[in-house]
């Protein structure tokens, strides 16, 4: 009977102590989860717009701010700038990537091009403050539109400025995205700056290249940071004029928001953008673009390589 009593008082003492254990697990891990920067903070949508490289800077965004607490949800491919901004201004979206020249001349209205980038970030961010929002570090890479051709076509016919394009007159077919037609960094400045009188085809996001290779187009509306540009098959022509401006990347924030975020949310976005080279993004966006890999996969060994996730 004694031996029965003592084997019952060892298993209750042995449940209690593991028990004691599990609660002091738990309670570590929900302390650790406490600490994060941001635990207790409100949750966030960001979104991003209608092309490979910002898919690519909303998923690095979104993946880096949860690996800090931050509750973030992620709206992507939402459409050009003015349709962005519009769900950035509506309340929709919190915050988005966006190029800094892309704001001072489509989102501003302003068709006198800076000088410089410092230039252009620093209008850019006294636009946006004047509407309640925070422009927050541009990146070190910058991604402008440009004319690109064929190589054998650039060859030629000695093409090497945008200017050179003036010879052919309205025989010329350009190929860019709808709003191409419609912004200064586009018809309207190439026309205006560059005399350029041409027949414009739009086309769809994703069908720049092939529209090239097919001689549909002759030159076309391309990113300076298309990982297709490496491939040395096609050129791209000078812009001394700079009608395509300076277009470092920045994300857009709510201000309100992001002081209810804490130090910590802007830190953070910083730290990514400030890693974003031209080498990192051309790498990232041939990994999306060409091996067809998915965005946050790529964001993801992306930040994981710089111990941010």
């Amino acid at each position: 009977m004694k031996r029965k009593i003592l084997f019952g008082i060892v298993t209750l003492l042995l449940g209690l102590a593991l028990a004691a254990c599990g609660s002091s697990g738990k309670s570590k891990t929900s302390s650790l989860k406490a600490s994060t920067p941001g635990s207790g903070k409100p949750a966030i949508v960001i979104g991003d717009k209608n092309f490979t490289e910002e898919f690519i800077l909303g998923s690095l965004y979104q993946q880096a701010l949860e690996a800090k607490g931050y509750h973030v949800t992620l709206k992507g491919n939402i459409g050009t700038s003015e349709i962005t901004y519009k769900a950035l201004t509506s309340g929709q979206i919190q915050m988005y990537p966006e190029y800094t020249g892309v704001i001072v001349s489509v989102l501003a209205g302003n068709t006198k091009p800076p000088h410089s980038a410092s230039q252009t970030y620093g209008e850019a961010k006294a636009f946006v403050q004047k509407h309640g929002f925070a422009l927050l570090n541009p990146t070190p890479f910058y991604d402008t539109d440009a004319m690109g051709a064929l190589k054998a076509f650039a060859t030629a016919h000695h093409l090497q400025a945008i200017s050179d394009l003036k010879q052919f007159g309205h025989s010329l077919t350009i190929g860019g995205a709808p709003e191409f037609a419609t912004r200064y960094e586009g018809l309207i400045g190439l026309k205006k700056v560059y005399g350029l009188n041409p027949t414009f085809k739009p086309l769809a996001i994703g069908l720049t290249y092939k529209a090239l290779d097919t001689h549909q187009v002759q030159i076309s509306d391309v990113f300076t940071t298309d990982p297709q540009l490496t491939t040395g098959k096609y050129t791209v022509l000078s812009d001394p004029k700079n009608v395509f401006g300076f277009q470092n990347v920045a994300p857009i924030v709510k201000a309100s928001v992001l002081k209810a975020e804490g130090p910590a949310f802007q830190q953070t976005l910083n730290k990514v953008s400030s890693l974003l080279t031209l080498d990192a993004i051309r790498k990232m966006n041939f990994a999306v673009a060409i091996d067809q890999q998915s965005p946050s996969v790529v964001a993801h060994k992306f930040l994981a390589a710089n111990h941010l996730v």
